[in-house]
């Protein structure tokens, strides 16, 4: 008889295999949240798409790929420009995203997010080289519609929409930016001369219009 407490070698194994069963199964368990889109891989070849919901794949040998389809926002790092009237400026901007083809989205290219940034970059490089920094610092808007037509255009092969573009921040390069403080500078000054010889123009007027009127009231 066997002691109290006491299981057999067979028991143990038997344990052991459901406790192995049961952690195998669960491993088939997949939660696909509703904004995500799932890519079912099995033994190298593509399934198919799961959708949103609680679902159960043949564990060990399928793989779930989740994709966001939510819209993201990637930070196009700063970078230094040169402008078509070579003058150095740092730009950066703001890309808005977002996926519409996740089969696209992760067999036709390894990285969407960093390839679009990457794209960015040297799309609005080449942008900026095309324009005068006066044209740069005050033509954002067409600077975002050009950039945003040519990310969208590329990226289409990738599954991914771009639905917007934000230049954050033009900021000339320190000499760059003392010349246009004093161009600015002297163009105040220029345009208080202005108005200093303007109201002295107009003082003068008064004062002879004045004087005729007093001598008209005398005779």
């Amino acid at each position: 008889m066997l002691p109290v407490g006491a299981i057999p070698w067979t028991g143990l194994v038997t344990i052991f295999l459901i406790i192995v069963i049961v952690i195998i199964f669960a491993s088939g368990v997949v939660i696909v949240q509703p904004y995500e889109q799932g890519l079912q891989i099995r033994l190298g070849q593509y399934i198919g798409r799961m959708n949103p919901g609680f679902r159960w794949v043949i564990p060990l040998i399928t793989r779930v790929v989740k994709l966001d389809l939510r819209t993201e926002v990637m930070d196009v790092p700063r970078q230094e420009v040169i402008t078509k009237d070579n003058s150095p400026t740092n730009v950066d901007a703001i890309v808005y995203v977002r996926v519409i083809d996740p089969e696209k989205a992760y067999f036709e290219v390894m990285n969407y997010r960093a390839a679009t940034v990457a794209l960015a970059q040297t799309s609005l490089r080449g942008i900026i080289g095309d324009m005068e920094l006066d044209e740069v610092l005050y033509n954002r808007d067409i600077i975002n519609a050009r950039l945003r037509d040519i990310l969208d255009r590329e990226t289409d092969a990738w599954g991914v929409k771009v639905e917007r573009v934000e230049i954050k921040e033009v900021d000339p390069v320190g000499p760059v930016k003392q010349a246009m403080t004093e161009q600015t500078a002297a163009e105040r000054e220029r345009r208080a001369a202005i108005l200093r010889a303007d109201g002295e123009k107009r003082a003068a007027i008064l004062k002879a219009e004045g004087n005729r009127q007093s001598i008209i009231l005398e005779a």
